[in-house]
C-alpha cells in the first residue's frame, strides 16, 4: 500500500525519506509551495511598535523560519521584553531553539482553538498583538483576540502558492502507483486535493482512499466532501504523522 504525502517542502520530503527508510513505499506531491512573504520587510519596525508584555504570535514553522531569517540579514535581534505564543509544541521549540527565548503554548494541542484556552490570553486588555503569519489562514485567532480587548497587527511572512497539477494526470498516476494512504496537513491543501481531481473515476479512488489529517476539524471537513476512512495523527510533525501511518 504506498503513500502520498501532500505537505511542501522541506517536511514532506523528509517525511517520505523516513517512511522509505522503514520500508514503507512513500511519494511527494506537495499541493503548495512556500515563498518569502511580502510583509518581511516591515518585520523589524512591527516589533518596535510593540511595549513591553505586549504579545507576539508564531502561527507556524514557516513563519519561525522567515521572520528569524529576516531579523538575522538585517542584523537585528527579538525582543526580549515581548511574551511570545507558538501553535502547537513543534512551531514553539523550534523558535526556542533559534533565539533562546521563552514561549508559551498549549499542552492540549496544536490548534488556534488550543492556543486560546491558555489563561495567560483571556483577559489582553488593550494588550497589542503582533501575528506571525502567511498568507490568508484563518482569522479565529485575530478574531477571538480582539473580542478579548487586543489590538491586532499582523505581519505576513511566507506566502502559500498552490502548486499547479494537470487533474487527468494527477490522478490516473498517483492511481498507477498504488496510492491508497493519503496525507493532508491543512484544509487549504485538503480542498486543493480535492479539486485537484475532476473525474468520477479518479473522484472514486481519491475518496476511497485513508485520509490522515492532523485535527478533528480537517477530518470534520474530509467527511463533508465525501472520504469515509479518515484518520487523526496526535499533531502535524512529522513524528506524530509517523505514528499515525504505523
Amino acid at each position: 500500500m504506498s503513500i502520498l504525502i501532500t505537505r511542501p517542502a522541506p517536511a514532506g520530503e523528509e517525511l517520505v525519506k523516513r517512511l522509505r527508510a522503514v520500508g514503507r513505499t512513500a511519494f511527494s506531491a506537495p499541493l503548495i509551495e512556500i515563498f518569502p512573504g511580502a510583509d518581511l520587510p516591515l518585520l523589524s519596525q512591527k516589533l518596535q511598535w510593540l511595549s513591553a508584555g505586549d504579545l507576539v504570535f508564531l502561527l507556524s514553522k514557516n513563519a519561525v523560519h522567515y521572520a528569524n531569517e529576516q531579523l538575522i540579514q538585517e542584523g537585528q535581534s527579538w525582543p526580549d521584553k515581548l511574551s511570545y505564543y507558538g501553535i502547537g509544541k513543534s512551531t514553539s521549540l523550534m523558535f526556542h531553539q533559534q533565539t533562546r527565548l521563552n514561549i508559551f503554548w498549549s499542552e492540549q494541542g496544536e490548534t488556534s482553538e488550543d492556543l486560546l484556552q491558555l489563561p495567560a490570553l483571556q483577559q489582553i486588555d488593550n494588550k497589542k498583538i503582533l501575528l506571525l503569519r502567511g498568507n490568508g489562514g484563518r482569522e479565529v485567532i485575530a478574531s477571538t483576540l480582539r473580542m478579548r480587548g487586543g489590538k491586532v497587527d499582523y505581519c505576513e511572512c511566507y506566502s502559500r502558492q498552490p502548486v499547479k497539477y494537470h487533474t487527468a494526470d494527477f490522478s490516473l498516476h498517483w492511481q498507477q502507483c498504488g496510492i491508497r494512504t493519503i496525507v493532508v496537513t491543512s484544509g487549504e491543501m485538503l480542498q486543493l486535493l480535492y479539486n485537484v481531481v475532476t473525474d468520477s473515476d479518479g473522484k472514486a479512488w481519491l475518496l476511497g482512499c485513508c485520509l490522515i489529517v492532523v485535527s478533528e476539524r480537517l477530518a470534520n471537513i474530509a467527511q463533508s466532501l465525501g472520504w469515509r476512512v479518515i484518520k487523526v495523527a496526535k499533531s502535524a510533525d512529522n513524528d506524530a504523522l509517523m505514528q499515525a501511518l504505523e
